[in-house]
């Protein structure tokens, strides 16, 4: 599903423009996976809400075993940003920090010899440049492969035999990165390997070759036949299943593929058919006991890489009155001109009221003050929902739930069911994941990695703190 932007009051609104895969030994396969903008002082809440906005530009069978990513960072809002992971990429292996991303499909990392591609990055990782000629396992990935053809359902216009198979991926800020197919050997830290097809970025525009959110690129897991996980449904090494549990009271937390066997989680619903999201439908909402009547279902799509909740001006009205109705005292100021943000010195969670989504099939999900309202610094707090413009392609109004709703919770992607759920979890624990290979079970545990993690976790930029005690 492609959404689009039109004005800055629907920045928020818009999906990945896409033109834009694994294969070898069962073995336990992990990822070391940090937050984007952990620890950063040069952040902006504008930054943030940019960063959500090209995020939404962007927006198993056989003898499976465990894919365990290590996770690292918070997901709180005035924290931090996006989740990353560090793979191994070539023969001789080389470490590259990319992007962990369900809201969209292909891998793509920054090569030798690109356009704008950033020299250094800002988020506290070393940046590498992929070379494929430095790779003994390295192969081009033509227009008239199988790859291509089904990745454009059908050869390219122009399409000669010995022509690379092109990528193209707008992003709705006016980014861009523009690249070649190839395919090569990823390394995953406990050793495992497999064969990848992956976009070589050759041309970076726009955010993407700035230094102050610098990545080797991005890694998507979305449902298509190009991203990593459906290349590894296909080979036979993971089940059609995923899970991630986001931490954001000690960070990290857990990101998995295989079937989650403890704890159960039986709070589904139905992903909607033919979607290229992770897309439910929403039937109502409650917001302190108060259902909220809606005009129709709503569409809905779960994104762990957007850190905000996002919800069409028709249910953020409503929604916001019934939250801010047992405080009808509080001075709201609007900070950096998007975020409503109020001075309140008792604890959020007596204060003000849990937010329920209610789903088809009975799936509920609830969101908790604490959740839903960051601090910015002492006794100021700010909102974390947000209005926008998101519309599908019929014109429907959109929810996009990110990190915001989804951090502390357990949440299951089963495409073989096709259902997702989740459950209140402690993310700083371990789940267990079924493994055909042994006929057992795989504990997985949280993890809280990254090099990004020595840096101070500033509560936000000396630019916020001097708007907050201009106006407060």
């Amino acid at each position: 599903m492609d959404l689009h932007k039109n004005s800055r009051a629907a920045v928020l609104g818009c999906f990945l423009i896409l033109s834009t895969l694994f294969s070898d030994a069962s073995a336990n396969l992990v990822f070391s996976v940090s937050h984007k903008f952990k620890g950063r002082d040069g952040r902006s809440l504008s930054e943030l809400k940019a960063h959500d906005f090209r995020r939404h530009g962007r927006i198993l069978a056989g003898s499976a075993s465990a894919v365990d990513l290590q996770l690292g960072g918070n997901g709180h809002p005035s924290e931090t940003g996006l989740y990353f992971a560090k793979l191994g990429i070539g023969s001789p292996s080389k470490d590259y920090f990319v992007q962990v991303d369900t809201g969209s499909d292909i891998l793509w990392v920054n090569c030798v010899g690109c356009t704008n591609c950033p020299k250094k990055s800002d988020i506290g990782v070393k940046l590498t440049l992929y070379d494929p000629k430095s790779s003994s396992t390295s192969s081009s990935v033509t227009c008239d492969q199988e790859f291509c053809t089904s990745k454009y359902n059908g050869q390219l216009p122009g399409c000669q035999p010995d022509l690379l198979c092109q990528y193209d991926v707008t992003y709705g800020d006016g980014s861009e990165t523009a690249g070649y197919f190839v395919q090569d050997t990823i390394q995953f830290d406990e050793g495992t390997n497999g064969s990848v097809v992956f976009g070589c970025g050759a041309k970076q525009s726009g955010q993407l070759g700035k230094t102050s959110e610098a990545l080797d690129g991005i890694l998507g897991f979305g449902q298509a036949n190009s991203s990593v996980f459906s290349q590894l449904a296909a080979s036979g090494k993971v089940k059609k299943q995923f899970a991630h549990c986001l931490d954001n009271v000690r960070g990290g937390g857990i990101f998995t593929f295989g079937e989650v066997v403890e704890p159960q989680v039986n709070n589904t619903t139905p992903l909607v058919a033919n979607q290229a999201h992770y897309n439910v439908v929403m039937e109502a909402i409650e917001v302190g006991g108060d259902v909220l009547q809606l005009a129709s279902d709503v569409g809905t799509i779960i994104d762990s890489g957007t850190t905000l909740a996002y919800l069409p001006q028709e249910v953020f009205d409503p929604v916001m009155k019934n939250v801010l109705a047992k405080q009808p005292d509080l001075n709201l100021h609007t900070v950096d001109d998007q975020f409503s943000c109020f001075q309140f010195s008792s604890n959020v969670d007596d204060g003000f009221p849990s937010v329920t989504f209610h789903f088809k099939n009975s799936a509920s999900l609830t969101v908790y003050p604490h959740d839903y309202l960051f601090q910015l610094k002492e006794d100021v707090w700010c909102s974390g929902w947000q209005s926008s413009g998101l519309k599908s392609k019929g014109g429907d109004s959109m929810t996009l739930l990110g990190d915001l709703v989804l951090s502390n919770k357990l949440v299951i992607y089963d495409l073989e069911k096709q259902t997702i759920g989740w459950a209140d979890y402690n993310c700083s624990s371990s789940i267990k994941v079924g493994n055909e290979k042994t006929g057992g079970e795989d504990t997985i545990g949280a993890h809280n990695i990254s090099s990004a993690s020595t840096f101070t976790i500033g509560r936000l930029i000396l630019t916020f703190f001097l708007l907050i005690s201009a106006v407060f």
